[in-house]
This record gives C-alpha cells, structure tokens and sequence, in this order.
C-alpha cells in the first residue's frame, strides 16, 4: 500500500463508522505519522483524574489554584504522561511536531505547571493513540477519519468538550451533516 502524505500535525475527527470504538466522537492531533505508523493526543475525552492526584502519585508540589483537567490521551500507554505545549521551553523529553507545538513527557514540565511555572499554553494526557505502519493510512482510507491541519488556537483556545464541531467547522460541515454521511467517497 503507497503511504498517504504526512499528516503530522493534523487533526484527525473520528467519523460516524467508528461509533462504538475507543475513538467515538474523538479529536486526535498527530504528533507523528510516516512510514512506520503514527502517534497522537485525544483531545477531547476527559479522564475522572485530577491533575492534584496526578502531582500527588508523582511526589510534586501543587501551587494553590492550578487544576488543568486531564484529558484520556488515547488506550496506549494510559499511565504515562504527555504534555501538549506550544511554548518550547527547555524541558526534557521533547518532540517539537513543528515551530509552535511541542510534545514534552517528562517529570520537569509536570513540576512547573503544578508550580505555575509551566508553559501558558497546554494540554495534558494520559496515554496516547498509535498507529502501525500504514494503519492510520487504511483506516482514512476506509472513511474512518476526516482530517484538518491543526492550529494553535484549535489545539489550545478551543475547550475541549467545542473542539468536535469546531474541526468539522474548518472543513465546512455540520456535526449533523456528518451523521448523515455513510459509504466511501
């Protein structure tokens, strides 16, 4: 199968045929996506866990006054952290997707947040969604997954429970258009 282009830092909208899979109703921005598969963020699905709890599990301090809500990053690895940001800072464990969004998963960024410290602009993760080489590509494909090229203001201005419609919306559709669409193009 020829690997479509990359959609690294895309949007990926889960269409209806994934109703009743993990990925129902989901936004998941792609960190990574080649040859050997992809990974992303969900970044729409809340996770009954605080960030005090998280901060506590992990011995950190908590300034009064900071509670970012916890998103479910995706079924893999669901204890392990990832921080979306857009300010680059020097924090370990980094992947810059490109100039202005970076994906951090260590101990340090969690320590500024909790001290008020952090970056501005972030969401946090626990697990992540990945793909094996060439999956995501069939899954598109198979109509699974409409795409949209992310953006600051989708990735951190956007609350999480408005991001559905407001992908859709930069492709020009409807959520209830989109219920109505079935088959393949």
């Amino acid at each position: 199968m020829e690997h479509l282009h990359s959609l690294r830092n895309h949007l990926l909208i889960a269409m209806p045929q994934l109703r009743d899979s993990w990925f129902e109703g989901t936004v998941t921005y792609l960190c990574e996506h080649n040859e050997e598969g992809a990974m992303g963020l969900v970044l729409n699905r809340d996770l009954p866990v605080t960030f005090e709890e998280v901060c506590e599990q992990l011995d950190i301090p908590l300034l009064s006054g900071v509670n970012p809500a916890v998103m479910n990053g995706g079924p893999v690895s669901p204890e392990q952290g990832f921080i979306l940001h857009q300010e680059q800072g020097i924090w370990g464990s980094t992947l810059s997707v490109n100039e202005q969004v970076h994906l951090s998963s260590s101990r340090d960024i969690l320590a500024a947040i909790a001290a008020a410290n952090g970056p501005r602009h972030y969401r946090l993760a626990l697990g992540y969604a990945g793909w094996s080489g060439g999956q995501l590509d069939r899954e598109i494909l198979e109509n699974s997954w409409l795409t949209v090229p992310a953006d600051t203001e989708l990735l951190f201005n956007t609350p999480p429970e408005q991001l559905y419609k407001a992908a859709l919306a930069r492709l020009g559709i409807s959520s209830s258009a989109l219920n109505s669409f079935s088959g393949h193009a």
